[in-house]
């Protein structure tokens, strides 16, 4: 099995080894829609795509990954033609009880979010990632329960949808900090309006996944946190606002951004993201108890452990404040290394649409 290139943790979209398409087949006459299948939501989600998945009972087949925001997981053919094999390979609810949810679980319906950017309904929304090796799908999914949102981290069977041992485990979190919404210097992340948006990562054997929010309702922070892949234990939580309010991580969607050059020699990476707006009081040296908002951050990922050791503040950070021009509205991309004396760069693009890199 393998995933293309053009999933790379830079999020460059790059892929070198396309074989497939030309500039002489994708033309308007011969490149286009091939199928279409009804799934039970909507995607806002990323397809993932894993070639030469072998499904118990179905054969191998090249595997489209669709979640929604039903809830929903779909595996479907990705050689489908004009409606054949259009039966989902599997599919899989985590809505389900089996799957560690409350009987009549349902998805939060929009307006409990007080937002109407996702409607009607709020499920899956984060792109999950996938671990070929391991053939594991990772998911975060949004339920209505017991007359409160729960979310779950989810690790399936990429052949059969089945939930991995130790899967699913709640989403849970905190920080030291007096910011909105804590109570007694703890402040914890609120399933309710925490929002998983940016695409999760998988690194040297650990998950991340970014939180923002839905719109600026409610006490709403950003969150990153961090789970090992094999026992889904938690190993790191950072919020950019422990002691403040805001800065949420949207970026569009996009996936969460690394590299795996390190500094420190630590073989874990580093990670680049931006947060939106919110309380801003960083300054160096930088101390996770600081409030960034508007920024471009660089975390360092030692032992798994998202922790903040840099970040490009722009001079104009009180007025994009102000007016809600969010520099974390779009996601960051790590270039590949260029030439000249500052090989190592990265662009991201927020709502004022001027770059940072």
């Amino acid at each position: 099995m393998s995933i293309p290139g053009v999933n790379d943790i830079g999020r460059t979209g790059q892929n070198l080894t396309e074989q497939t398409l030309t500039p002489g087949n994708v033309n308007s006459t011969s490149f286009g829609r091939l199928f279409g299948i009804a799934v039970d939501g909507q995607v806002n989600a990323q397809p993932l795509y894993v070639s030469g998945v072998q499904i118990p009972g179905r054969g191998t087949h090249n595997v489209l990954y669709v979640a929604t925001e039903h809830d929903t997981v779909y595996a479907l053919d990705a050689d489908n033609r004009d409606g054949q094999n259009a039966t989902p390979l599997w599919q899989a609810s985590m809505l389900d009880p089996s799957r560690g949810a409350a009987p009549g679980a349902t998805t939060e319906a929009s307006a409990d979010a007080s937002q109407v950017d996702i409607v009607p309904e709020i499920g899956i929304t984060g792109t999950p990632v996938i671990d070929a090796n391991a053939g594991t799908i990772y998911l975060i999914a949004k339920s209505w329960e017991n007359n409160a949102v729960v979310q779950r981290l989810h690790a399936l069977d990429i052949t059969t949808g089945a939930e991995r041992t130790n899967s699913p485990v709640l989403i849970q979190a905190s920080v030291p900090g007096t910011g909105n919404g804590s109570v007694d210097g703890v402040l914890n992340l609120d399933p309710r309006w925490a929002h998983n948006r940016p695409g999760s990562l998988l690194l040297n054997g650990v998950l991340y996944a970014g939180f923002g929010s839905h719109g600026d309702n409610g006490p709403w922070h950003g969150w990153i946190l961090s789970y090992d892949a094999s026992t889904l234990t938690q190993r790191g939580v950072y919020c950019p606002t422990p002691n403040g309010i805001g800065s949420g991580f949207w970026m569009s969607g996009a996936g969460l951004a690394a590299d795996v050059i390190d500094p420190n020699g630590q073989p874990f990476g580093r990670m680049f993201v931006a947060t939106g707006n919110g309380s801003f009081n960083a300054r160096p040296p930088f101390t996770q108890d600081r409030n960034f908002s508007d920024d471009v951050l660089h975390l360092d990922l030692a032992n798994g452990r998202p922790t903040v050791v840099d970040s490009f503040t722009p001079f104009s950070e009180a007025e994009i404040n102000w007016s809600d021009e969010d520099v974390g509205a779009g996601g960051v991309l790590v270039l590949p290394d260029q030439p000249g004396g500052h090989p190592h760069l990265l662009v991201e693009v927020g709502k004022q649409g001027a770059r940072a890199s």
